[in-house]
């Protein structure tokens, strides 16, 4: 989840102009991201090696893997952003449409991470927690067409490699949202087989 957040401070640090505060949070990124990785490593080992029942197992390495998805998607997007730094002026109205996405990707993910914390507690609640999920999801989802739209509109201002970078960033922060959303649908189910 802090990947998220790493994110948001890079688009914020590269839409201002502060190219050295957005490498910093990339890095830091880069690392959150290893951690990740080996944490998914020795979640899946603990989980081939213990005595839960296959059911529950399975449920927790599908979760697992979701959440490695979505933070290899962060990772794209970062990787998206550290080519932008070499752009020439990127439009203002375009900036701030990355800023939007990354304020909400943040948004979406605290609401999944609310989520989390009350599987297992009131089916209702994770519910209800999931439809935040699908709102923030949802805003992302009108906001990367309205940026997409400004590549249109600026296309005579960029050259070809910005713009395949841009919309590279663009995607990959929607599909980051998009992993959010099937997770949360993830969580519903499990949600549900705890009443039955």
């Amino acid at each position: 989840m802090d990947t998220a957040n790493e994110l948001e401070v890079a688009v914020t640090a590269f839409s201002d102009g502060r190219k050295a505060d957005m490498e910093d949070a990339i890095q830091r990124l880069f690392l959150k991201e290893v951690e990740i990785d080996n944490l998914r490593r020795a979640t899946l080992e603990e989980l081939s090696s213990t005595e839960l029942p296959n059911v529950y197992r399975e449920d927790l390495k599908r979760l697992v893997n979701h959440l490695d998805e979505f933070a290899d998607q962060i990772k794209d997007s970062a990787r998206s952003l550290k080519v932008l730094a070499f752009a020439a002026e990127i439009p203002r109205d375009i900036l701030d449409g990355y800023l939007k996405m990354s304020h909400n990707l943040v948004e979406t993910v605290n609401a999944l991470g609310d989520c989390i914390e009350v599987l297992g507690t009131i089916p209702a609640e994770v519910r209800a927690k999931a439809e935040r999920v699908d709102h923030f999801e949802d805003l992302i989802d009108q906001q990367y067409l309205e940026t997409k739209m400004l590549f249109m509109k600026h296309g005579g201002e960029l050259d070809a490699a910005t713009l395949l970078s841009l919309r590279d960033l663009l995607d990959y922060i929607e599909r980051a949202s998009d992993t959010c959303a099937r997770t949360a649908d993830y969580l519903r189910t499990l949600a549900t087989q705890e009443v039955q």
